[in-house]
């Protein structure tokens, strides 16, 4: 997708302050945190939106996964407790359509959400 920011990203045509990657994840802190931990996790691959996952996409959200609890240990956040969010489509808030899954945590988060 040229005109996906996250693609830009990922493909090192667009900056971001990224913390952690490899082949098939890259994870950067969000520009406008919402907690005083918020890294974004995507995947290489440009997938829209979660109704766009195949079955084949299972490894991948698997190292999605994986990815997310090693930064939480990094950041020091995964003793207390973290959120993973993703939202799906513009009435949940999505506003770039590249599948991204928000990493919270650093403080207590109350529920329900939103």
């Amino acid at each position: 997708m040229n005109d996906c920011l996250f693609c830009g990203i990922t493909g090192g045509k667009v900056k971001g302050n990224i913390v952690y990657q490899d082949d098939s994840v890259v994870a950067f802190k969000d520009i406008k945190p919402r907690a005083p931990v918020h890294i974004l996790i995507i995947p290489r691959k440009h997938i829209p939106t979660l109704l766009d996952l195949e079955p084949a996409d299972g490894p991948l959200i698997g190292a999605i996964f994986f990815a997310a609890a090693k930064l939480a240990q990094e950041h020091g956040i995964a003793e207390n407790g973290y959120r993973i969010v993703v939202n799906c489509g513009a009435d949940a808030g999505q506003t770039v359509f590249h599948l991204h899954y928000h990493l919270l945590g650093g403080r207590h988060m109350g529920w329900p959400p939103g």
